[in-house]
């Protein structure tokens, strides 16, 4: 926290003063826990009652993860940024009223699974059925099987199957949980009474029948086996009895989703480091990087717990992990480390290298510290495939460290236990984790708690108290937080040398008036890309390279490669996050034919960082589009996503298919979303994205109309402008949301 409140101070204290000027704005302390974690243990009603009147809780956040409140019976999810904005200044969130899904859960699942096998089979079965944009509602006798805690973690996963949320109706199950947090009899009878009297409580036998749903799908638990997910997606499910034969199938795999096409005599090198005065040997499957991380199973004890147990149980018998692995611990709030200290395992975890390293995103998004140069070393001279193992929802490759090839996600207990073996290319059933100190050899069964020792535990330590202790933790706040000094004024006094803060501008260029859609003329392509581009391709995220645009930029103002931060910490310096746009390495531009954070100025022929070329092409006042395939802008809700591609100059994406919530970013913040006729790219159309593009929009634009696109080459071809509505159609002539709503203030 020290080191927090130093580093990013000036952004700490735009907060405060954002909390002194605008009504009805509180600012949650840094250190307290994730916004995910407070609203399940802190601001979460269920059920509101305010001037005599009861309504159902509901959320509307900044984060395709807020979904995690549904498995408390509250309507949420993330529509990012942009439009979160809008709704704090009085705007509603408008949406085409959805399919309902219905997920009827069969059975139980058997005692070796944990809530994430749960979670991960769930995941894949629903990415395979297809529900993109549609609500998902959980239904039948296997949802009284999960518990509160299972219930958040499954919904906190839907963004990776694609649904806008998925929902567990409260029930029996939630007001157990919801007496034992706190909330007093009195609320509960008033909740449970109204609940049923507007139908939205769910019971396991109802005469009147289960909901009408537009579609039901169905999942046995008791199918489910314990698994993980990897080693580039987070969709790839792998049977932890599967784990050494598919790493070894991804070794001999060409480059793709799943393979690294290792050459078959290389594929048993090995290379010796000296590390902290002992030697050890590195290969490919050699765990490097092992975090507990926080945005998945903090809200779920039983996992966390057995991870700490099963560490005990590993340090009981001797076993240990090797110096060079970077482990960590990023519990979601100070009530996960508070109920592992309680029980008495945290120590056992930090034996094993599990120290707590702060509450927040820390190893999934790329906020590790750096590996040690004898590991970087032997991974380079060896080309070797090394790996992180963590219990986080995102693994695309180089997201945690550019050097670890191979990323999979586990549940805390794998984690653990894959750090013990120092591989991921080892069969849990048939070998051992090491040996005790009478050269006994030790498996993973033999350390495994039961779901017995778990339930127990979990059942004397996770108690009310740990959620009044956050209430009060709420309440106080912090000490550094309480004298932090900020800003009185009704504007924001902007310094001019700041560069983790910038008054932003998005509207230099603003009129009271929309003025009519502009045509876009002899656009150039600044990037031609493929299918699946997620946002962690295109925002800013993780930390500033060295050679990277946004370094050179803080380089230039006085600031050390010590100082750079991170993309997340800079946030409110657009010209860090607009240099920091498409810098991710593992952009596949199908100009250069590999990843690289690079493209073409054609005018020119240089190869050149995004930015540099885009901020040419400004200078120069030519238009910029971005060809696409399937999916562009899948996975998390990020704003920068769009907002850098905007600042870079970009006028249009044309893709064949979006992810729903990207294309709300592009039309709030001005970009016209175009999308390729059915069964046409631009493959078949024969685009080789060197050729300019030009667009013209008619008076009445409509959702859904067809447009001609022009190009220099001669060819014509029709596109759909991909707005869903009438509402996207005026969001998009007034420029974007945010101008929308700057113009109605106006």
């Amino acid at each position: 926290q020290e080191v927090e409140f130093g580093r990013n101070r000036e952004r700490l204290q735009f907060f405060k003063w954002s909390s002194r000027v605008f009504k009805n704005v509180a600012v949650i302390p840094p250190g307290t826990g994730m916004a995910h974690q407070v609203n399940l243990e802190y601001l979460s009603r269920v059920v509101f009652e305010e001037d005599d009147l009861l309504f159902p809780d509901s959320v509307v956040g900044t984060d395709s993860h807020i979904t995690m409140v549904n498995g408390l019976g509250i309507l949420g999810w993330g529509v990012g940024g942009i439009e979160t904005e809008a709704v704090m200044l009085g705007l509603p969130v408008s949406l085409t009223l959805p399919e309902v899904v219905g997920c009827e859960l069969i059975g139980s699942s058997n005692p070796f699974v944990t809530s994430i096998d749960v979670v991960l089979g769930i995941t894949k079965h629903l990415r395979q059925v297809g529900v993109a944009g549609k609500f998902v509602e959980f239904f039948g006798s296997g949802v009284s099987q999960l518990s509160i805690v299972d219930r958040t973690t499954i919904a906190n996963m839907c963004p990776e199957y694609g649904a806008v949320l998925s929902f567990f109706p409260v029930d029996n199950v939630t007001l157990r949980h919801l007496e034992h947090t706190g909330f007093d009899k009195a609320k509960l009878e008033s909740m449970e009474t109204y609940l049923k009297a507007v139908k939205l409580f769910r019971h396991d036998q109802d005469s009147s029948g289960e909901p009408a749903y537009s579609q039901v799908i169905r999942i046995h638990l008791n199918s489910i086996v314990a698994s993980v997910s990897g080693p580039k997606r987070p969709q790839d499910r792998v049977a932890v009895t599967d784990m050494k034969r598919d790493f070894q199938a991804c070794l001999n795999e060409k480059v793709g989703f799943k393979g690294f096409q290792i050459a078959a005599e290389k594929q048993k090198d090995n290379v010796s480091i000296r590390y902290e005065g002992s030697e050890y040997t590195l290969s490919h499957g050699s765990v490097v990087m092992a975090a507990v991380t926080s945005c998945t199973n903090n809200c779920n004890p039983s996992v966390m717990l057995a991870a700490g147990l099963l560490a005990k149980k590993a340090v009981d018998a001797g076993l240990q992990v090797k110096p060079y692995i970077r482990t960590s611990l990023s519990p979601g709030s100070g009530m996960v480390t508070h109920y592992l200290s309680s029980s008495g395992v945290l120590p056992y975890l930090s034996k094993l290298g599990f120290e707590v390293v702060g509450y927040g995103c820390s190893t999934c998004v790329g906020n590790t510290a750096p590996l040690s140069e004898a590991v970087l070393s032997a991974v380079k001279q060896g080309d070797l495939v090394t790996c992180g193992v963590l219990s986080g929802n995102k693994n695309f490759e180089g997201r945690l460290c550019d050097c670890v090839r191979a990323n999979y996600l586990a549940s805390p207990p794998l984690v653990v236990a894959y750090a013990i073996a120092g591989t991921v290319n080892i069969d849990f059933q048939t070998e051992p984790l090491g040996t005790d100190a009478t050269g006994k050899s030790i498996y993973l069964q033999d350390i495994w708690p039961t779901r017995e020792e778990v339930q127990q535990t979990e059942e004397e330590r996770v108690t009310p108290s740990m959620f009044k202790a956050l209430k009060e933790k709420m309440e106080m706040g912090n000490k550094r937080w309480n004298s932090l000094e900020a800003p009185d004024s009704v504007l924001f006094p902007w310094d001019l040398k700041s560069t983790y803060i910038r008054c932003p501008s998005f509207f230099d260029k603003l009129t009271k008036e929309p003025g009519a859609l502009q045509p876009i003329e002899n656009a150039h392509v600044l990037l031609f890309l493929g299918d699946a581009v997620t946002t962690d391709h295109i925002s800013p995220a993780g930390s500033i390279a060295r050679s990277s645009a946004a370094a050179k930029y803080l380089t230039n103002r006085g600031l050390t490669p010590r100082e750079f931060n991170s993309y997340g910490a800079r946030r409110g310096n657009d010209a860090v996050m607009t240099r920091g746009t498409f810098a991710n390495i593992k952009l596949f531009n199908k100009f250069l034919g590999k990843p690289a954070p690079k493209t073409i100025h054609f005018p020119s022929g240089q190869t050149l960082d995004v930015f540099e070329a885009a901020e040419l092409y400004q200078k120069e006042g030519v238009p910029l589009i971005i060809l696409a395939g399937k999916k562009y802008g899948s996975g998390n809700s990020r704003d920068w996503a769009a907002k850098g591609p905007y600042l870079l100059g970009v006028k249009a994406v044309l893709a064949e298919s979006y992810e729903k919530i990207h294309k709300d970013h592009l039309i709030g913040i001005g970009i016209a979303p175009l999308q390729f006729l059915p069964g046409e790219n631009a493959d078949s159309l024969g685009l080789t994205g060197r050729e300019t593009y030009s667009l013209a929009f008619p008076e009445e634009l409509s959702p859904g109309v067809t447009l001609t696109m022009k190009t220099s080459t001669g060819k014509v071809f029709s596109v759909i402008a991909s707005f869903d509505n009438d509402v996207e159609v005026a969001l998009y002539k007034h420029g974007g949301l945010l101008n929308f709503v700057a113009r109605k203030f106006s």
